[in-house]
């Protein structure tokens, strides 16, 4: 069987996957929901029914994020790695994510009103992510070791971490609380109301990334290769940078952090369909992403009646096995 072949058998699998792992996640909750209020909620709303305010205001919205955010996390992911060209490289490693931390902890325990609301604490992620990104861009331009660029970015999430232990100590109670509950990650945060401006943002990144296909199945021979080949690779860096900012800035304000998934699905998505078409590993990404953000939430969904597990938690603990086999088989 020809790798295309098996490619599209591969694609075939996740799509028919994907919307059904998204219905059980639907059906995740505590609370059991027959089908005809979900049906209802979304053809016949009624706003004094309570199953259809639980469908329509917390599982859709938590569902839509965890798409969004599987998928985002994981496209930003490869972005990084096929831009430093290690694949151990992506936002939460290399600190864009930290950066995007930091400024909504300002934002979230400084106690103005304006950073306390929603357009606020996204403006604040996308600037913190960008500033990090662009930060590590330029070391990326020093340093010429990866491994030593891996250590830049993870002593930035030390420094930041420093900084926002620093804002908690100084917080008022209510603003440390807020703060609290969304660094430990959540997908059920999201509004209804949100929804549009989350998904259009969304789609703004990853229609972006369609576009630098060719310049990112160039940047992969090296950036040398890539410039002979007439790629401006000056450009595609702030490019990637600015795609990057945008999509994990969107998630970590909605969110809050998400470890692992970023720097992991990019690595099993290469491992899948061997190949280092963009388009191909950009869709991936997408796909597997989506779904095994989703998988995790409907484990957190199925605890919750016993424990309260944090999805960056159980993302870093399936996640990082996987990344620490990478090593290994690097090193091997």
């Amino acid at each position: 069987m020809n790798s295309k072949k098996k490619n599209n058998i591969v694609f075939l699998f996740l799509v028919i996957i994907l919307p059904i792992i998204a219905l059980f996640h639907l059906f995740s909750g505590e609370i059991a929901i027959p089908f005809s209020d979900f049906y209802s909620a979304f053809t016949d709303f009624d706003s004094e029914n309570t199953n259809q305010i639980i469908v329509k205001e917390f599982r859709f919205p938590r569902l839509m994020m965890g798409i969004i955010a599987g998928g985002g996390l994981s496209v930003t992911g490869l972005l990084m790695q096929t831009l430093f060209n290690n694949p151990l490289a992506g936002p939460d490693v290399l600190g864009i994510s930290s950066g995007s931390s930091l400024f909504v902890a300002f934002t979230l325990m400084s106690g103005i009103p304006f950073f306390n609301s929603d357009f606020g604490t996204i403006i604040s992620a996308l600037i913190g992510a960008f500033a990090f990104g662009l930060l590590i861009l330029a070391f990326s331009m020093v340093v010429k070791s990866h491994i030593s660029l891996l250590l830049i970015g993870i002593m930035l999430g030390s420094f930041t971490g420093a900084f926002v232990s620093i804002v908690q100590t100084i917080s008022n109670p209510e603003d440390l609380k807020m703060f609290i509950m969304w660094a430990m990650g959540s997908l059920q945060h999201v509004e209804s109301s949100q929804l549009p401006i989350i998904i259009a943002f969304f789609i703004i990144g990853i229609i972006s990334c369609f576009f630098v296909v060719k310049s990112l199945n160039a940047l992969v021979l090296g950036e040398n290769q890539a410039f002979m080949l007439g790629v401006q690779v000056k450009y595609i860096r702030i490019i990637l940078i600015a795609i990057t900012a945008v999509l994990t800035g969107l998630i970590t304000a909605f969110c809050g952090p998400i470890a692992f998934v970023g720097l992991a699905v990019p690595n099993l998505v290469k491992l899948l369909f061997k190949t280092q078409s963009h388009r191909i590993l950009l869709i991936g990404c997408l796909l597997i992403g989506s779904i095994f953000l989703l998988v995790c939430d409907i484990f957190v969904q199925l605890l919750e009646s016993s424990i309260h597990i944090p999805i960056n938690a159980l993302t870093s603990i399936i996640g990082a096995p996987f990344v620490i086999l990478i090593v290994l088989k690097r090193l091997a």
